[in-house]
């Protein structure tokens, strides 16, 4: 009880997908000069991405 639920559309799943597969792409490419910095950059599941219009509340 007092879980919120956000309903997340099949295009903003499918941008959250093509966004995560970008990533790894850029990351097998150019992989961290600095390992102990890996992870910062990621997004904790159930957050908002910046730009997608959401407050994130």
């Amino acid at each position: 009880m007092g879980e919120v639920v956000r309903f997340v559309s099949k295009s903003e799943r499918e941008r959250m997908r093509l966004i995560q597969e970008a990533r790894a792409i850029y990351d097998s490419i150019f992989p961290s000069a600095d390992p102990a910095g890996e992870g910062q950059d990621k997004v904790p599941p159930g957050r908002a991405f910046v730009g997608d219009g959401s407050t994130g509340s």
